[in-house]
């Protein structure tokens, strides 16, 4: 039986600043620093954050959008943001504001189609 639940819900819980951009999977990760004094201090890593103005071609529009580097070099390398999306399972994109985006361009295309 198939949950009610989007795909994105049923993979590891995700901070809620992911859910408004496109964060690959990226998570706020924690660690202690281990000086030389061996005295643990527990710190935190950040994602590597960047604000974006992505072109979509099939929407015909600059996207701004909050891009971890790891997703601008996978953009990259599928050939753009909109091929990115389209060839992402839904469930490896992580984010609300990616299936939105991605619910557009198909959108979209099915209108350019006719």
């Amino acid at each position: 039986m198939l949950s009610a639940e989007p795909a994105y819900a049923l993979a590891r819980a995700t901070f809620k600043r992911a859910q408004r951009g496109l964060f690959g999977g990226k998570h706020i990760q924690f660690g202690n620093n281990n000086p030389f004094s061996k005295k643990k201090t527990r710190r935190s890593w950040l994602p590597n954050v960047q604000n974006k103005n992505l072109y979509s071609e099939t929407l015909s529009k600059f996207i701004e959008l909050k891009v971890t580097t790891s997703v601008l070099r996978t953009i990259d390398k599928k050939g753009g943001l909109d091929k990115y999306l389209l060839e992402t399972k839904d469930k490896n994109l992580f984010s609300e504001k990616a299936l939105e985006l991605k619910a557009k361009i198909l959108r979209q295309q099915k209108v350019q189609a006719k």
